[in-house]
């Protein structure tokens, strides 16, 4: 099995009726994943055997054309998502700001091959993703802005005008869609020489033998592998499905975990109704199971 990843920035109309389009025809491939479709561009992350993913491509491609794009494509032991889903929505990644096609022209990339000259030449290095994320693993040397979600990088004010406003800026995120979406906002505020890693740490760890590496850690992926390593290997964590947060196999013999429940990251978040709501998700779910139904991977420990 494999997963595809890519996303692209272009103006699409008529978004209701290609996404009936692609529900259909995809359903007929027995594709799994999530397409957001927006009038700002496609965001893509499916699954599947790879000459059906490839398929895919050829109708996705009929109705938005995908020249010119990087797509991510990785090994995964089971497919890794469990229905399709095709949304229309306002923006391909949210920041409640549309990416216009003027703002392309400000996009500096950066090759992995690239990456660490620059960013071992003094160059302040920012991690555009979440906290949880960033305490996954991370370029050496990277600023943690300590975000929740992307779109409280507006609120991060403080912390940019600390940046030095000399130096290059390099960004990265997971595939580099939301270092694309953010670049414009940086250089608004300031931020000169705003460069992004291209293909994201996604294409970085696919390319960059772990002996040359900069990065440190894992990498977290929004499907049923949860977290990638060097050569885009799967790594060790599972998911709380309480909190949707990483967690190691040792940290299921934490005190505070409870399959479906909670795990030591978030125990102490949610209240006893949240606990008694997830334990009766919980059952609901193993007596489907008996019952031959399949539900999300992973919440019976599967």
């Amino acid at each position: 099995m494999f997963v595809y990843n890519f996303y692209k920035f272009i103006s699409i109309t008529d978004l209701s009726i290609k996404k009936d389009i692609l529900l259909k025809r995809l359903n007929h491939l027995n594709i799994k994943g999530t397409i957001l479709l927006a009038s700002e561009g496609i965001n893509v992350n499916i699954s599947q055997e790879k000459q059906l993913l490839d398929k895919a491509l050829k109708v996705i491609d009929e109705q938005i054309p995908l020249s010119d794009i990087h797509i991510n494509k990785t090994k995964s032991d089971d497919i890794a998502f469990q229905k399709l889903k095709v949304k229309v929505k306002n923006e391909i990644i949210r920041f409640n700001s549309l990416l216009k096609n003027s703002d392309k022209n400000t996009l500096k990339s950066i090759t992995p091959h690239h990456w660490d000259k620059i960013i071992r030449n003094d160059a302040q290095i920012i991690d555009m993703r979440n906290n949880f994320e960033y305490n996954l693993g991370t370029f050496k040397g990277a600023i943690n802005l300590c975000l929740i979600n992307f779109t409280d990088l507006k609120d991060k004010t403080d912390e940019l005008n600390k940046l030095d406003r000399k130096k290059k800026t390099a960004i990265f995120c997971t595939g580099g869609i939301r270092c694309e979406k953010s670049t414009n906002y940086l250089l608004g505020k300031g931020v000169k020489k705003v460069h992004h890693l291209k293909g994201g740490i996604l294409k970085y760890l696919e390319e960059i033998p772990e002996e040359r590496s900069s990065w440190e850690g894992d990498c977290f992926v929004f499907d049923a592998r949860v977290s990638v390593r060097h050569a885009l290997t799967e790594g060790p964590h599972q998911l709380c499905y309480a909190c949707r947060h990483p967690i190691l196999p040792k940290d299921q013999n934490h005190s505070k975990y409870e399959h479906g429940v909670s795990c030591h990251q978030c125990f102490d978040k949610t209240s006893d109704y949240d606990k008694s709501r997830f334990r009766e998700r919980q059952k609901q779910i193993k007596l489907a199971r008996v019952r031959g139904k399949k539900h999300m991977v992973g919440y019976d420990g599967s």
